[in-house]
């Protein structure tokens, strides 16, 4: 968004501790305004809220715009205290198990408008908050297709890869890969369990590919090694950990499998392997009943069903090569058409927009009664976004 917010002739202000993207901020145009901002200490958090203010006022900032709750408190103070337009997105189904986290979580709910990143997102938003429908717009994440394009990736590489992964240059298995973080809800055990069941029948048809950081979750990575283990299927299953070419690692495999337990608000893995040209078989759960087409683009299994699971695997095993690469474009096409990072922006700025027409009418009409001449905007002029 800094790179869009530039190009439309506004400046994106990120207020974050900082992190490996700064260089990519600076490029893009954006400026980083370096602040503990993700702290859940209320001291903190309210020094922070008199930083974000200050910011504010002093360099003309026109939209405030949380994207976490722990940073979102402080935001959520700082244009209240300036009177500046306040915007949120959620980017995930937060839970609410105790009054206290809702409470914590109900700051996302407290934007003027508010951004959800799939339409399943946005009807929970919906209805957990009593939400005006009208406030919340459903923006699905983008993915940057310069990034992801097969016609990018050598072969060379792809060889190179594969023979990380135990796979030879005449290995024929059909090769799954599971591109998520290491947490039980992403449901890497049922996968595992649905391998079984398949590799029972069908020797030597398959290869999984178990690719995520365990984020310190030692004891699940062992759950995992455990029973990859005892099924004996150490030459069937590699756990590999985190990959930094997701691109290539997508073009790599044959299918991307994500297998999650709970609903996903989005799953942008799955998208991201579309637009690589790679089907995908998913949950029927959130945001992948909407960025997966049924026998289209992939298929869907009820979520924890091992016996359905491993049913779309040979499914997808017993596809001929033409209805595979069939899959796989259509995919790619419907990702291009609308995942784009592009379409993302656009939709953002749109949003933007909206709130500085929706602040300014106000200000239009308390100017129109005391001289009866509202000071106009310049034209194309989008001011400032702290983020």
């Amino acid at each position: 968004m800094a790179e869009a917010i530039s190009r439309a002739g506004g400046l994106a202000l990120v207020a974050s501790a900082g992190g490996r993207l700064e260089p990519d901020l600076k490029a893009t145009g954006g400026e980083l305004i370096r602040l503990p901002a993700a702290t859940k200490n209320p001291i903190t958090a309210i020094s922070n809220a008199f930083a974000m203010a200050k910011v504010v006022r002093e360099r003309g900032v026109q939209i405030v715009h949380a994207r976490s709750r722990a940073p979102a408190w402080s935001a959520f103070a700082a244009a209240r205290m300036t009177k500046i337009p306040f915007l949120t997105t959620f980017h995930g189904i937060y839970n609410a198990r105790s009054s206290a986290k809702r409470f914590y979580n109900s700051v996302m709910a407290r934007g003027d408008l508010i951004i959800a990143n799939s339409e399943y997102t946005r009807q929970h938003v919906i209805k957990q908050y009593n939400i005006d429908p009208a406030r919340v717009i459903a923006i699905p994440r983008g993915v940057d297709l310069e990034q992801f394009d097969p016609d990018r990736i050598k072969p060379d590489d792809i060889a190179a890869l594969r023979s990380q992964w135990g796979l030879g240059p005449d290995d024929t298995r059909t090769t799954l890969i599971i591109p998520a973080r290491l947490t039980r809800w992403k449901g890497h055990l049922v996968l595992i369990e649905a391998i079984k069941q398949i590799q029972a029948k069908r020797p030597r048809a398959l290869k999984l590919v178990i690719a995520g950081d365990a984020q310190g979750r030692r004891g699940y990575h062992e759950a995992i090694v455990t029973n990859i283990e005892a099924n004996k299927l150490q030459d069937v299953v590699a756990v590999v950990g985190h990959v930094r070419q997701m691109p290539l690692a997508f073009a790599a495999s044959d299918v991307a499998v994500f297998p999650s337990i709970e609903p996903e608000a989005f799953g942008r893995g799955a998208v991201e392997a579309q637009a690589m040209g790679v089907p995908v078989i998913a949950s029927n759960l959130g945001g992948f009943t909407e960025t997966v087409v049924e026998g289209e683009t992939g298929f869907l299994v009820p979520a924890g069903n091992v016996t359905a699971l491993a049913g779309a695997i040979e499914r997808f095993i017993d596809l001929a090569p033409e209805a595979r690469a069939k899959m796989g474009q259509n995919g790619r096409d419907r990702a291009r058409a609308l995942y784009s990072k592009e379409a993302l922006q656009t939709a953002t700025l749109a949003v933007y927009q909206r709130l500085l027409r929706e602040a300014e009418a106000p200000q239009q009409n308390k100017i129109h009664r005391s001289s009866g001449a509202p000071k106009q905007r310049r034209r194309g002029e989008t001011g400032n976004d702290l983020a």
